[in-house]
């Protein structure tokens, strides 16, 4: 284990941000990231956890110690009657470990290919594309717990002899939700090492977004990997690789309403995009698409300086070159004002803010 001092953080954040850390360290294993976490401990530094950099808005300094998660490994560690049960390392690419589980005989995974990032942060942001969501294939969850919390009996301890605890937590206990989950409700108290998916054996094709449906309106019987490789091309068509423009993917979350506000909003915008959203405690409520808000606005293609929205889909906002973190989050509040002073819907944010 290395640590680096005032390490450039460009080539670790898909926004692509000049930006450095204080003191950075890559870790490949349990031991590498819980001495990791005592360096800074001894030395009375914030630390903080980065993947692949596809989800976060980095500032120009972050101060303490930057942990890269680079836990590899996958494999299938037993099966059931009805299931593949399946672990995969916190830094393996997510888009990879979908392709692999399709190759290996294992699909369930298929709708949720190309999304960006690492299979750690699946169960922190609860990634979902397609009518997919990845806490569907969870089975479990293994992390660091800095707190040495004991939430419930069912968390299997490991002692590996330091400070902290090693859990596992079952899919139950981690509160799941749009885009959420209690990882990422404090992204400190829990560091992701892996995750543990339980893939049906019994397989059926999953084509409830209407997207991907029309895909197939020919082949009413696509195979995993046709629809993997239909999921990536839609979203190839959709969104810039970051890699030639610099980008974290869907910038708003899609915001959910209740059946009082959809009405009002249906009312006066007759051509509003709305999906049905779970219910909550019997109430109806509406997922809208929030690139259609903003698009509604005028503001797709809008840009300042190197700061932009899409113009091919108002949702992604894009770093033209030089571009800051700051300056993207200053864009980034012009646009949930203007869609609130038109809808009085406020948009929240996707990618996380560091630090």
């Amino acid at each position: 284990m290395q640590i680096q001092s005032n390490f450039s953080l460009q080539k670790l954040n898909s926004f692509g941000f000049l930006s450095y850390a204080e003191y950075f360290v890559s870790v490949e294993n349990e031991l590498e990231l819980s001495n990791a976490i005592e360096f800074a401990t001894h030395k009375n530094i914030p630390w903080q956890v980065l993947g692949s950099g596809s989800n976060v808005v980095l500032q120009d300094f972050l101060p303490g110690l930057t942990i890269q998660m680079s836990i590899l490994g996958k494999k299938l560690v037993s099966e059931s009657a009805m299931h593949f049960y399946i672990d995969c390392g916190a830094g393996e690419n997510w888009h990879d470990f979908v392709r692999w589980t399709i190759e290996e005989g294992y699909p369930g995974l298929e709708n949720l290919a190309l999304i960006p990032g690492t299979t750690g942060a699946a169960p922190i942001q609860n990634i979902g594309a397609y009518g997919a969501e990845a806490a569907s294939m969870i089975d479990s969850v293994e992390v660091l717990d800095t707190k040495s919390l004991q939430k419930t009996q069912s968390i299997t301890e490991v002692d590996l002899n330091t400070q902290q605890s090693w859990q596992v937590i079952p899919k139950e206990e981690c509160e799941f939700a749009y885009r959420d989950s209690i990882f990422k409700r404090d992204l400190q108290a829990y560091v992701v090492t892996q995750v543990r998916f339980a893939i049906p054996k019994k397989w059926q094709a999953n084509l409830s977004y209407a997207e991907l449906a029309n895909y197939f309106l020919e082949n009413k019987s696509p195979s995993a990997q046709e629809i993997f490789d239909a999921v990536v091309t839609i979203r190839s068509q959709k969104l810039p690789d970051p890699t030639l423009l610099g980008n974290a993917g869907s910038f708003f979350h899609n915001p959910i309403v209740d059946l009082a506000t959809y009405t009002q909003l249906k009312e006066k915008f007759t051509n509003l995009v709305s999906y049905p959203a779970p219910d909550l405690l019997g109430e109806k409520q509406f997922k809208l698409a929030a690139g259609w808000l903003i698009d509604q606005c005028g503001l797709k293609g809008y840009r300042v300086a190197d700061c932009g929205v899409y113009e091919k889909q108002a949702l992604v906002l894009v770093n033209y070159g030089a571009a800051k973190g700051s300056e993207m989050l200053d864009l980034a509040n012009h646009i949930k004002q203007t869609v609130f002073e038109k809808f009085g819907v406020l948009l929240s944010q996707e990618p996380i803010n560091l630090p």
